[in-house]
């Protein structure tokens, strides 16, 4: 039975089998080292020459890059590993000699980094950025499904836009009109009058011709939706979600953080309660901090963002956000109907938005008029309207983009390396 490189410490000086594939190789004459993965981690094997017979030595020699083996060993504690711990290899299996590997440890450039992501996957830091990204979905999930969340799976092919926008990628569902989702959240309100507590956690598309380190064309939403929870109870949900989905990467991922550098200090200090401002405050800010010719009601970008966050040191709230500026279904404030029961929450460190949320408008009159106002097509959302004819309760939700999130934690200057195989404006391959 084969032992993986993740469950290595439970059998120091113990002889165990290892599957998995040359990453790097050194020899100083007598002794090969040979840095082996499996898939779960990374370790070194030391192959002594007058330990082992002839042809295991010879063997090990023709290894080159990514070629499969099987190797036997004992396992042994060592401080100055990375990882902890070694292998004195005693047997050596060649599955396949690899031909010339295309990447190897001298400086690529992006593209053809990009072109080679297939392969690109395997190395350390690529495998550690990976890692991070299961184990936030992981996290974000044992939270939600923790807290009484359910989860649902909205449709992707779509009859139309969810948010009234153009950026959508049309096809044909045999004689009729359809798209790919942008986003489940219309379809998650209509499971919270059912199931109360839910959430979706799928692809979502975008067709915007943008080629910011921020922005995919296809990327992950993880997108909560809940009856009974008005705006304040929404943000502090986020709250004490984000804290927990970064403690447990935390304590899950020390070394993977540790091979990206990551400032962990950084990360420790992520905890609610996160500081808040609204969308008015944000404007005074922007005009006296460098940008006086931003007014009410424009639009953030990166740049003001970006300006924000470094004034905080946790994430940060922007609220109430001009009404027409978000999306039809968000929730005019009572006391003052110009501003909307919103909020993007801003990853510190110049990571931009990394949760949109909002109350939804529940009274049905409003939303057929909210409808009308955007000019959105009744016939495929009628049925979104009903949801307010058959027991409209208060009810909020948010969304998290799982890209971004990833990115922010792991201190990664691109999106494109959160995601196996992104897809970008000017990418589909592989």
């Amino acid at each position: 039975m084969l032992t993986t490189i993740r469950d290595i410490a439970k059998h120091v000086g113990q002889e165990v089998k290892i599957g998995g594939w040359l990453y790097n190789k050194r020899s100083s004459g007598k002794i090969q080292f040979l840095q082996l993965r499996d898939g779960t981690g990374f370790i070194q094997g030391v192959l002594v020459k007058k330990q082992v017979a002839p042809e295991i030595w010879e063997d090990a020699k023709r290894l080159t890059q990514e070629s499969s083996v099987y190797v036997w060993g004992t396992v042994r504690s060592d401080e100055r590993s990375a990882t902890g711990y070694e292998l004195d290899v005693t047997k050596l299996e060649v599955i396949q000699i690899a031909d010339d590997y295309p990447i190897s440890n001298k400086e690529h450039g992006i593209e053809f980094l990009m072109d080679h992501r297939h392969l690109w996957i395997r190395s350390r830091k690529q495998h550690a950025v990976l890692t991070i990204r299961a184990e936030v979905i992981r996290a974000i999930q044992n939270y939600l499904d923790t807290n009484g969340f359910s989860l649902i799976d909205p449709p992707v092919l779509t009859p139309s836009s969810c948010e009234g926008t153009t950026d959508l990628f049309h096809t044909k569902y045999f004689d009729e009109d359809a798209y790919l989702s942008q986003s489940g959240q219309l379809y998650m309100e209509a499971a919270a009058m059912a199931m109360n507590k839910v959430y979706s956690f799928g692809p979502t598309f975008r067709a915007e011709k943008s080629k910011t380190r921020r922005h995919l064309i296809e990327f992950w939403m993880i997108e909560p939706e809940m009856a009974f929870v008005e705006h304040e109870e929404n943000l502090e949900i986020q709250e004490q979600m984000l804290t927990a989905v970064v403690k447990q990467v935390i304590t899950n991922c020390k070394q993977e953080l540790a091979i990206l550098g990551r400032d962990l200090t950084k990360l420790e200090n992520i905890e609610g309660p996160f500081p808040r401002i609204t969308y008015d405050e944000a404007v005074a800010f922007l005009q006296k901090e460098g940008f006086p010719e931003f007014k009410w009601g424009d639009d953030f970008g990166s740049p003001h963002e970006t300006l924000i966050a470094n004034s905080y040191e946790k994430p940060v709230f922007i609220t109430h956000f001009p009404t027409e500026l978000k999306s039809f279904y968000m929730k005019p404030d009572p006391n003052r109907p110009e501003v909307c029961l919103s909020a993007d929450l801003i990853a510190p460190e110049g990571y931009g938005e990394i949760i949109g949320s909002s109350q939804r408008i529940d009274d049905p009159i409003l939303l057929e008029e909210r409808y009308e106002a955007h000019d959105l097509p009744r016939e495929a959302y009628q049925w979104y309207l009903e949801l307010r004819k058959y027991g409209t309760v208060p009810h909020s939700g948010f969304g998290i983009g799982l890209e971004r999130a990833v990115a922010w934690i792991c201190g990664l200057e691109h999106v494109r390396e959160t995601i196996p195989f992104p897809r970008m404006l000017n990418r589909m391959y592989p």
